[in-house]
């Protein structure tokens, strides 16, 4: 009886050992799925972070070869999306007499600038200046609902808050000096 237990105590363990090392060679994961999946401490899930970089199919996110070239990528992201929003907001300011809107507008313009910067020097590598101009960027669109008082903001405005709260989170979870 105590070697049938054995021998059922061994295949158990051996089961559970071949198991795991099968499951963790057939499970690749790749660059996108490492990094998204560290920035819980950004508040940002795995699945936001997916979301918000590869919402298009044809978009080069799941090819990333490395980190600094997803960080790249956030960066452009969000640079793009801001850009998109100040675009949105301008046409609602110019068909609007509220001065809200028009205040709106100068904070995208100027996020918008400082994001294209921020995308060339996260594609040149330096992270830490990309990520503290990302992190002030993040603020934009609260600034935005508030200088608005209460004329519609556009929906660009939601879109590039999520953006840039996955960017900054990618940006900050990979430079150095954090």
């Amino acid at each position: 009886m105590a070697a049938l237990n054995l021998l059922l105590s061994l295949l158990f363990a051996a089961a559970v050992v071949c198991g795991g090392a099968i499951s963790g060679a057939s499970a690749a994961t790749t660059v996108l799925d490492d990094v998204c999946g560290s920035l819980g401490g950004y508040y940002v899930t795995p699945e936001a972070c997916l979301s918000a970089l590869c919402h298009d199919p044809s978009s080069p996110c799941a090819a990333a070869r490395d980190a600094p070239a997803l960080a790249a990528l956030a960066a452009r992201l969000a640079a793009s999306n801001a850009t998109a929003a100040r675009d949105s907001v301008a046409a609602a300011a110019a068909s609007s007499s509220a001065a809200g809107l028009r205040a709106c507008l100068q904070l995208y313009t100027g996020a918008a600038a400082a994001l294209e910067w921020a995308a060339g020097s996260a594609a040149a590598g330096r992270l830490p200046g990309a990520r503290e101009v990302m992190d002030a960027a993040r603020y934009v669109p609260s600034g935005c609902d508030g200088v608005a008082a209460g004329a519609a903001v556009p929906p660009e405005n939601g879109g590039f808050d999520a953006m840039a709260t996955v960017a900054h989170a990618v940006l900050a979870s990979l430079s150095k000096g954090y």
